[in-house]
Order: C-alpha cells, then sequence, then structure tokens
C-alpha cells in the first residue's frame, strides 16, 4: 500500500494537480485497493486532523497579517526600520530586511509578509536604483523570516504533529530569527557596498523620533503578542486573538487608515488562504494515519538507526533530504507528513525535539525560495510584475547565505534552544 501511495503522489504531482488533492486522491487509492478499511476513513481522519484547539492560531494570525497590511501598520513599520538603518549605503535593502523581522513577529506567514512589506518596498527600492529582480529575490529571501521569527505557522503544525510545546518552539525560533536576519543584514550591507547600489537610499528617511513616535503603536503589537505567551497571560492560540483585536483597533481606531468597507475583502482573502492551508492539513493527517498503521515509521526508524549510528551525521543525512522535499512539496504539508516520522528518530538520536523542529521548520523554509515550488518567490515576482526566470539568478546567492546559517542552527543548538533552556 505504501509502494502504491507513494507512485500515485509522484504521478499526481507530475501532472501538476494541487498537493491536497493529491494526498488526499492517493491515499482512496491505497484504502480502495490495497487496504480493509471503509472509505468512511476519508473523512474522518481529514476532520480529526483540524479539530485540535492550536489550530484555532492559524486564521487569526493570517487574519491579523492582512489587517495589519491595510491599516497602515506595515507603512509605518517600513517607516522606522528606514530611520533605523536607512541612511547606509544598502540600508533599503537592509530595511526590507528588518520590517521583515518586526511584520514577522505578528504575521507568522512568509508569504503574508511578501505581500504586505514587498508591496511597499519592493518599488522603493526600484526607484532607488536597485535592478527590479534583485529587489524581488531580497524581499522573498527577507520574508522567510516569517516562518522563523514566533509567532510561526509551521512552529504550530510542528508542535501539533509532534505534540511538542508550542511555547517552547517559539522561544527556540527566536535565536535562528535573529541569526538569518543578522546574516541577511550583513550580507546586503557589503554586498550594496562592493556593487554600488543604495548610494541615494537615505533621500527618503525621515528622522527617528518622528517615526517612532508615529510607529508606536504598531511596535506594541508584537510586544504585547509575544510578551503575553512568555509572561503567562495567554497561550499562542489566545495570542492570535489578540492580534486581531489589537490591529483592529490601531488600524481603524488609531491609524484610522481601516475603513469598513476594507474588512470584507479582507476577511474574504484571510478566509480563502485559511481554507488552504487547512485543507492541506487535513489530507495530510489521513496520509499520515495510513502511514502510521502500515508501520512504515516504525520500518524507517529501524533502517535508519541500523545505517546511521553517528547523532551528526543523521542531522546531515536529513538536511540533505529536507532541502530536495522542500523544493518540491508545501512546508506545511512536508511538516505535517514527515515531522511525526523523523522526530522520534531524532529523539533517539538524543536530539532535543524543539531544537529538530527548528531544523525542520529552518530547513523547509529554505524550499520557499528554491524553485520548482519556492511560493515566495512566485509572491515577490507578482508584486515586483516580473518572470520567475528573471528573479532565479538574484536568488541563488541568498540561498547559499541561508544554508550557512541553517547548517549553524543544526550544529549548534545553543542557537535554538539556549532561550529554552533559561526560561524552562
Amino acid at each position: 500500500m505504501n509502494l502504491v501511495i507513494g507512485l500515485s503522489l509522484v504521478i499526481l504531482f507530475a501532472a501538476g494537480v494541487p498537493i491536497a488533492i493529491s494526498i488526499v486522491l492517493a491515499s482512496i487509492i491505497g484504502i480502495e485497493f490495497f487496504s480493509n478499511l471503509p472509505l468512511l476513513m476519508v473523512p474522518q481522519q481529514m476532520f480529526i486532523g483540524i479539530d485540535r484547539f492550536p489550530l484555532m492560531a492559524i486564521p487569526f494570525f493570517i487574519l491579523a497579517g492582512n489587517l495589519m497590511a491595510a491599516g497602515g501598520i506595515s507603512q509605518r513599520l517600513v517607516d522606522l526600520a528606514k530611520s533605523i538603518i536607512g541612511g547606509v549605503q544598502g540600508g533599503l535593502a537592509m530595511t526590507c530586511v528588518l520590517t521583515c523581522m518586526m511584520f514577522a513577529a505578528v504575521s507568522g506567514s512568509s508569504v503574508a509578509t511578501t505581500f504586505a512589506i514587498g508591496a511597499i518596498l519592493i518599488p522603493a527600492m526600484v526607484k532607488h536604483g536597485y535592478p527590479r529582480p534583485l529587489a524581488a529575490s531580497i524581499q522573498a529571501s527577507s520574508a522567510e523570516l516569517g516562518v522563523l521569527i514566533p509567532p510561526s505557522i509551521p512552529l504550530i503544525l510542528f508542535g501539533v504533529s509532534t505534540n511538542t510545546s508550542i511555547g517552547q518552539l517559539f522561544l527556540a525560533g527566536v535565536g535562528p530569527g535573529l541569526l538569518v536576519g543578522s546574516a541577511l543584514i550583513l550580507f546586503l550591507y557589503l554586498f550594496c557596498k562592493a556593487k554600488g547600489y543604495g548610494l541615494n537610499d537615505h533621500r527618503d528617511s525621515a528622522s527617528f523620533v518622528v517615526s517612532f513616535r508615529r510607529a508606536w503603536a504598531a511596535i506594541l503589537m508584537p510586544v504585547v503578542v509575544l510578551g503575553g505567551i512568555y509572561g503567562g497571560v495567554f497561550t499562542p492560540t489566545e495570542a492570535s486573538a489578540i492580534a486581531v483585536f489589537y490591529a483592529l483597533v490601531v488600524g481603524g481606531c488609531v491609524y484610522r487608515e481601516l475603513k469598513w468597507d476594507d474588512l470584507w475583502p479582507i476577511l474574504r482573502q484571510s478566509v480563502i488562504s485559511t481554507a488552504a492551508v487547512m485543507l492541506i492539513i487535513s489530507a495530510a493527517t489521513l496520509f499520515s494515519f495510513l502511514l502510521s498503521r502500515s508501520g512504515l515509521p516504525a520500518q524507517i526508524a529501524a533502517w535508519v538507526t541500523d545505517i546511521i549510528s553517528d547523532p551528526l551525521m543523521f542531522l546531515l543525512v536529513v538536511n540533505v533530504v529536507l532541502l530536495l522535499i522542500g523544493m518540491f512539496v508545501e512546508t506545511s504539508a512536508a511538516i505535517l507528513v514527515l515531522a511525526p516520522i523523523l522526530t522520534p528518530i531524532a529523539i533517539q538520536f538524543g536530539i532535543h525535539p524543539v531544537h529538530f523542529g527548528l531544523i525542520m521548520v529552518v530547513n523547509l523554509a529554505l524550499g520557499m525560495i528554491t524553485p520548482p515550488l519556492g511560493v515566495n518567490l512566485f509572491a515577490a515576482c507578482a508584486v515586483a510584475k516580473i518572470s520567475f526566470e528573471q528573479i532565479l539568478p538574484q536568488v541563488v546567492r541568498f540561498v547559499l547565505l541561508l544554508m550557512v546559517c541553517l547548517m549553524a542552527i543544526t550544529y549548534m543548538p545553543w542557537i535554538s534552544m539556549g532561550l529554552v533552556r533559561l526560561v524552562y
């Protein structure tokens, strides 16, 4: 059954069938022809997959991100970031990274970050002389921070699928997020110096005092959300609802840029995005159920432990495999299918599940800026109005940089676990 399901998935993927539909169809084929299970298991397991309280955070964080973009919060975060580092050569490119770090601290989604920040900064970078494909690649790479810096939707999915503490995963994401963000900022500073980009980036920058005065309510948003989680005031799921309420109040009452007429398009887009994510989650749950029932995870675990005895070699093999899978499979689906299989093996090798969760999320996040899937690349291309082929040569350098960061996160556990051990 596992072989047939696997072959069916490959054929359906090659035919261009959407990922969630491919997983469901392959599972139905396996149940109908190679098991004694009733087809009633399909809707039952799919419902079980989304009937989990922590998953309520996903639609709320998606909605919060859309409200931030429409309510003027994104623009004020951009202005604040420009006032901090926009005065140096390449400051506009570095502003993109810093703004994505701040926006990611609430939205939890890299695609939402790409659209919300890219719509502002990609045209600004082009206006200041950056090649359009380069501006798009900077935005796509910076938006990856949306799945690293908490709250993160992929970290929520990993926690739900492996019964790992979401609070600890969020705390562990701070170190890798800061590492990737700092590496991108340093690289862009040196790159712009070498290539001569961003010589006039300082022209549109306001003073820090003025920008801070305009953005103070926007800055408080991640402070309230993350402070409440780590302070034990509310759970990550409850924090997502707080984020929506805060974005509504700030966008509608403080900045007064969010109008009643804006709410319907925002809600509609949030529902569509949520439905897409939830369909993948429910399909992946069905797939994981069939794999678990067949005993494949235990067989894989036994096989891996037989041929690999060194934890460092195991991590290297896992990174290579996940890197390849991330190029072809959507991040949420990959986490939900692979995390329950790989995490118990990692634990056998003495690797902390929280550390392994960050390795997995960072690795699969690379798939967001690598072809052929590369959802961030497609989003950035849509905003920049360029073809997919134009952005590929520019994004290679960022992929290599992020791979170096991935190796550091993998083999230096303190980057992820330092804050976790300090708090817990």
